[in-house]
């Protein structure tokens, strides 16, 4: 079963029901159920139409739904509409779904979960995560919009900063977890860029182009990580990070700075680094103290004080990480990297050990693991 053909039809099936009169919520519960149709049946009798074949299974699960709650009327109707045999449009509808679940009757963080949900196909545990918060709150949170959304038109889509959170989410997952989607996050961007003239969306296109450029670098042969610093350059995309750079560069003089484009700017200067020992770290901070005042986040502060640690020595990065709550992802992995710069080697293996435990995918807790053997081996030898 190719699951990668199904999540990439998914959106499209979607928006042909929604289009078709059917509820958000019912149209995305009436997919789910094609979705493990297929999973069922297609191994055994592929269909010569996949997109097709999921449409007609969607549209009666739907119909069967809407008979249960005693629409009859609506039923009627419905059935009247159903799609005939063959081959389904191929209208790319996936966009058009991010802008709908932004909903203006949704809170931006319900909107975004909504969609990562539903559209983007990740799972709930997934979202918490990238939100740092429980998956039970997540849960609750995807249900709520749901029913929110079940009883509005979308004759209102939502807004581009939303659906701009929802893509860089949906990249992020794409390019560090367990969903390979950060190919699609780029080909959306680059719609949204082609529909949209705004300098963040522009940040956005290049962040991730510049971000993926590096991805053929970002693990060994053996699926294990490799850090920044250790990374072949060689192997970099220096088309993908020359065409990032250009389209930031077009996006900054308009002075109407976002958090995408200082991202964008930071993988930027990185990228520009012929060697790891040549990266600009003092400007790398100052661009990190700018998105820290577009967005407060504690993370943005987390990787700061990585970047001070650079520039200003591993001292100076600790004092800025002890501002910082310590539980915080990742946290512990970043002192015992400060700590390790610092010469510290006994408490770094401590706290590398510590990390992995709190790892939150198997390759950086073997990564994070690797670096507590390592140390601790090198103390240990005469």
């Amino acid at each position: 079963m190719d699951e990668a053909l199904l999540r990439s039809l998914t959106p499209g099936v979607l928006g042909i029901l929604v289009r078709r009169g059917a509820d958000f919520a019912a149209a995305e519960d009436a997919v789910q159920e094609a979705l493990v149709e297929a999973v069922r049946t297609w191994p055994a009798d592929p269909p010569r139409d996949p997109k097709g074949w999921l449409v007609t299974v969607a549209w009666r699960r739907f119909l069967d739904a809407t008979r249960a709650d005693g629409a009859r009327r609506r039923r009627e109707d419905l059935v009247d509409e159903e799609p005939p045999p063959g081959p389904a449009p191929a209208v790319d509808d996936t966009l058009q779904l991010y802008f709908l679940c932004a909903h203006p009757s949704l809170m931006p963080s319900s909107a975004v979960a909504l969609t990562l949900r539903a559209v983007g196909g990740l799972t709930t545990r997934q979202i918490a995560q990238a939100y740092l918060v429980p998956e039970a709150t997540m849960a609750q949170r995807i249900s709520r919009a749901k029913r929110t959304v079940s009883d509005v038109r979308f004759d209102r889509p939502g807004d581009v900063a939303t659906v701009l959170r929802v893509l860089y989410l949906v990249f992020n997952e794409g390019y560090s977890g367990d969903v390979d989607l950060a190919a699609e996050a780029i080909r959306l961007a680059r719609q949204l860029a082609a529909r949209v003239d705004h300098p963040e969306v522009a940040g956005l296109l290049a962040l991730m182009l510049i971000h993926h450029a590096r991805r053929g670098s970002r693990t060994a042969p053996d699926g294990s990580l490799v850090p920044l610093a250790e990374q072949d350059r060689a192997k970099w995309d220096t088309a993908a990070i020359a065409e990032g750079v250009r389209i930031l560069q077009a996006a900054l003089p308009r002075d109407r700075l976002g958090e995408f484009q200082a991202q964008a700017a930071i993988a930027a200067l990185h990228a520009d680094a012929p060697t790891a020992d040549q990266t600009d770290w003092v400007q790398i901070v100052e661009w990190y103290d700018e998105l820290a005042l577009l967005t407060d986040s504690p993370v943005v502060r987390l990787n700061r004080a990585v970047a001070v640690g650079e520039a200003d020595g591993p001292r100076a990065g600790l004092a800025a990480l002890a501002a910082l709550d310590e539980a915080l992802p990742r946290h512990t992995a970043v002192a015992a990297y400060l700590h390790e710069r610092d010469g510290d080697v006994v408490t770094a293996a401590r706290l590398y050990a510590e990390a992995a435990l709190k790892a939150p995918n198997l390759a950086e807790r073997d990564h994070l693991t690797r670096q507590a053997a390592r140390l601790n081996t090198a103390r240990r030898s005469p």
